[in-house]
């Protein structure tokens, strides 16, 4: 039976190879589950899923307080170093579906790096496969991670700066997301406040779409 005095969020992260996406990950649940570093070939090459503790006084709903628990799947990137475009779609498929086939996926996060330009074939690139894998409303779940955002602050950049100095791709994609990002230093560790702040971000992203959730079936092609 569900514990109604806790909410679990599904998330998935998702990009192309030392973008920081299991960083990410780490970062969200608080842990050190998924393996990253700086490496010439892809990192990760299959899924695997880590689970937070109980957080609390994070969300409220209804006016009770609940505690939060996070799921994140970490994922191969795309493209990848040694696995096609077929077999990272068919494996981060068959995880979505085994992980979170019941409960469903709260939301994919697109991690990009900040510090990197988006140019246009790299997005259109990334945009199909997204759209590929996560079927035609999989702008509703996604929201863009824009890692090594303290690579930007050296750069002397604030977060309002950077948009405004952004590429039109890169702000295009935000547009299509429905302005849903967050910027992220994955690069040191991230305290107990900083990580309360991105989880209600993710937690509103998902307040604004209604809490639907985006159930997915594994396809064999």
């Amino acid at each position: 039976m569900a514990d109604s005095s806790e909410m679990t969020i599904n998330l998935v992260v998702l990009g192309r190879s030392q973008t920081g996406k299991s960083a990410a990950g780490n970062s969200l649940l608080g842990s050190s589950d998924f393996e990253s570093h700086c490496s010439p070939s892809s990192v990760t090459t299959c899924c695997s899923l880590g689970s937070s503790c109980r957080i609390s006084r994070i969300i409220r709903r209804n006016g009770c307080e609940l505690a939060l628990r996070v799921q994140v799947l970490d994922t191969p990137s795309y493209p990848h170093s040694g696995l096609s475009k077929e077999q990272v779609k068919d494996t981060v498929r068959s995880a979505l579906a085994h992980h979170f086939g019941e409960e469903g996926l709260h939301l994919a996060l697109l991690v990009l790096r900040a510090d990197l330009p988006l140019c246009p074939d790299e997005s259109n690139h990334t945009t199909q496969f997204m759209q590929e894998l996560l079927g035609p409303t999989w702008k509703d779940f996604t929201a863009v991670l824009l890692t090594h955002a303290d690579k930007t602050e050296e750069a002397g950049f604030s977060e309002e700066e950077y948009l405004q100095s952004a590429s039109s791709t890169l702000l295009s994609l935000l547009s299509s997301v429905q302005h849903k990002y967050i910027f992220l230093d994955n690069q040191k560790s991230i305290i107990k406040e900083e990580r309360a702040i991105v989880l209600r971000k993710l937690l509103n992203f998902v307040r604004q779409n209604n809490y639907q959730v985006l159930l997915l079936k594994h396809r064999k092609e």
